[in-house]
């Protein structure tokens, strides 16, 4: 549900006979936190609000449950299973017909389909749409850490492996997604920007060849960090533990938030990033030196080769 109004939050609060409630929001809602905290105080509920940075479910806020009765998380769908927090995806909308840009890319009638959490709720419209275009449309649900049909995530690319399928088509925004699909099911990637109608074949050349020269660069490191987030949601330790015994040079570093100032302070020559997948991928221009993913990692000491290269996925959190 998205809030219109609080009525059904409000219900789930009474059904749960909390007093007091904990809300979280990501950094693109956070500023709905004061409207819903008067209108939750005014039915009578004790608000605290967190006002740390949230990244998806695998970044709950826990530790407010210390302080109150239950943990609202806006803005994601479910991942880790809490009798005392609530998921609240944010769904947003935009006309189907849109896609009708995208179809001159797409090689084959069979094609899947994906999206991001604020758009699945509108697949089965626009899979009727694609029907009456001549296309035989399929997506799925992947489960785990993606738990609604057709959903894609920046740790998750398990939607798009569908069978028989070779053609994809991902509605959303940004870059990131579609190329994580192409590097993970070798499929032909259409992405459409379902706002601006733009659409394009996804070619993940370029990300690949930026990849390699990080890499290249790692290997004249001294010291290297091997990072194991403390969220419960991105705690990797056992694949940590498994890559750190593949060279002398490398030493586990537990965090909680990886930034760029904290790598900077640290020290090492370069890192390996178990925490969210995400963060070797984006924020790589930011970080003062590389930051490998597990699998270029592996490349870098000689345990997979370049043709073996995969991108880094959660699929069993």
């Amino acid at each position: 549900m998205w809030l219109n109004n609080i009525s059904d939050l409000v219900t789930w609060l009474r059904e749960k006979r909390a007093r007091s409630v904990a809300l979280q929001f990501p950094a693109g809602l956070k500023r709905k936190a004061a409207g819903i905290a008067d209108a939750l105080s005014r039915q009578g509920f004790s608000v605290i609000i967190s006002g740390d940075p949230c990244y998806g479910a695998c970044d709950l806020s826990l530790e407010l449950l210390d302080y109150a009765d239950v943990l609202v998380n806006f803005g994601h769908t479910p991942l880790l299973t809490h009798p005392r927090v609530l998921h609240i995806p944010f769904r947003v909308d935009f006309d189907p017909v849109i896609v009708r840009s995208a179809l001159p890319l797409l090689k084959g009638t069979a094609i899947g389909i994906i999206t991001t959490a604020q758009h699945t709720h509108l697949l089965p419209f626009i899979v009727d749409l694609l029907r009456e275009e001549g296309f035989e449309p399929v997506y799925r649900t992947a489960g785990g850490r993606t738990p609604e049909p057709g959903q894609v995530l920046g740790c998750s690319f398990e939607a798009a492996r569908i069978p028989g399928i070779s053609d994809i088509l991902f509605i959303g925004t940004g870059v990131f997604h579609p190329l994580g699909v192409q590097l993970a099911t070798g499929a032909h990637v259409v992405a459409l920007d379902p706002f601006s109608g733009h659409a394009v074949e996804v070619d993940a050349g370029k990300f690949l060849r930026k990849r390699h020269a990080l890499i290249e660069k790692a290997g004249d490191a001294a010291h290297i960090g091997i990072i194991i987030s403390t969220k419960q949601g991105q705690n990797r330790y056992d694949l940590g533990i498994r890559l750190l015994s593949l060279s002398d040079k490398a030493f586990l570093v537990f965090m909680k938030e990886v930034s760029p100032d904290e790598l900077l302070n640290l020290g090492f020559d370069a890192y390996v990033n178990t925490a969210c997948p995400r963060l070797a991928y984006d924020d790589q221009v930011r970080f003062p030196v590389p930051v490998l993913t597990p699998a270029e990692y592996e490349i870098l000491c000689g345990t997979r080769t370049w043709e073996d290269y995969t991108i880094d996925e959660m699929l069993c959190q």
